[in-house]
C-alpha cells in the first residue's frame, strides 16, 4: 500500500485545526451569554415564587419560604459563578492582582450572605409551621454545600488576601482552592435542582393538578432547573478551558 503524500497527510492536521478554531469562542461574548443566562434563572425563580407560590413576606408563612429558592439561586449559583470567573477576564492577566482578588472575594462574600439569608428563610418557615428541619437529602446536601462554601471563603481569605500568608502556602493551597471552587458550584446546582423537584412534589398534590400530569407550573419549574444546570456546566467548562486561564506568574507569557 502506498504511503500517503505530504499533502494528504496534512489534511488531518488542517481539519483538526479548522474544527478547533470553529469551537474557539471568545471569552467576553461567552461571558455575556452566561450573564444573560444567570439573570434569566434569577428572573424565572422569582416569577415562579410570585406567580404560582403566592409572593413574598416575612410572616413565617409559605411566602417567607419563597425567599429561600430566590436567594439560593441568586447567591449560591449565579453570584458564586460570577465570582469563580473573575480570573478568566483577560484584563486580570496583567497589572496588580489585588483589586481582582478583592472583587473575587467580595462577590463570593455577597453570595455567601445571600445564601445565609436563604437558609434563615427556610428555617424560619419550618419553625413557624412546626416542620422538622434537615429531614431530606436536599437539606443535607444544601447545608453541607454552605458549610463547605464558608470554609472555602475563610481559607481563601487567609491564604490570598492576608499580606502575611507565605508564598509557599499560597502555591500549595491554590489547586485545592480551584478544585473545591468547581465542586461547590456543582453541589450548589445539585442542591437547587433537587430543591425545585422536592418543592413540586410537595406543592402539586391536594387541591392542584398533580405533578405527574405536568401542569404549567411543573413545566416552568423544570425548565428553570435545566437552565440552572446548564449555567453550572458552562461555568465549570469555562474554568477548565486552558486558553482562558490566567498565565502563571512564572510562565514566559506572564514575564513578557
Amino acid at each position: 500500500m502506498a504511503a500517503p503524500s505530504d499533502e494528504e497527510g496534512a489534511v488531518g492536521p488542517r481539519c483538526h485545526h479548522r474544527s478547533t478554531a470553529m469551537l474557539d469562542v471568545p471569552f467576553l461574548p461567552f461571558c455575556a451569554f452566561l450573564g444573560t443566562l444567570g439573570l434569566l434563572c434569577v428572573a424565572m425563580v422569582g416569577t415562579w415564587c410570585q406567580h404560582w407560590r403566592g409572593g413574598f413576606s416575612l410572616d413565617g408563612s409559605s411566602r417567607t419560604f419563597n425567599w429561600h429558592p430566590v436567594l439560593m439561586v441568586t447567591g449560591l449559583v449565579v453570584l458564586y459563578g460570577a465570582a469563580a470567573l473573575v480570573y478568566r477576564i483577560p484584563n486580570t492577566w496583567s497589572g496588580p492582582k489585588l483589586p481582582w482578588k478583592v472583587l473575587h472575594g467580595s462577590l463570593a462574600l455577597g453570595a455567601f450572605i445571600l445564601t445565609v439569608l436563604g437558609l434563615a428563610a427556610v428555617f424560619c418557615f419550618h419553625n413557624s409551621q412546626g416542620t422538622p428541619n434537615m429531614y431530606s437529602l436536599h437539606s443535607w446536601m444544601g447545608l453541607g454545600t454552605v458549610l463547605l462554601f464558608s470554609c472555602q471563603w475563610a481559607a481563601g481569605f487567609g491564604a490570598f488576601l492576608l499580606p502575611w500568608a507565605p508564598s509557599w502556602l499560597r502555591a500549595l493551597y491554590k489547586p485545592i482552592h480551584v478544585f473545591f471552587g468547581s465542586t461547590i458550584l456543582m453541589l450548589s446546582v445539585a442542591s437547587c435542582v433537587s430543591g425545585i423537584n422536592e418543592k413540586l412534589f410537595f406543592s402539586l398534590k391536594n387541591g392542584t393538578m398533580e405533578y405527574k400530569l405536568l401542569p404549567a407550573e411543573a413545566v416552568f419549574a423544570n425548565t428553570l432547573g435545566l437552565l440552572i444546570l446548564i449555567f453550572g456546566v458552562l461555568v465549570v467548562a469555562a474554568l477548565a478551558r486552558p486558553s482562558w486561564k490566567r498565565p502563571d506568574s512564572d510562565s514566559p507569557d506572564s514575564r513578557q
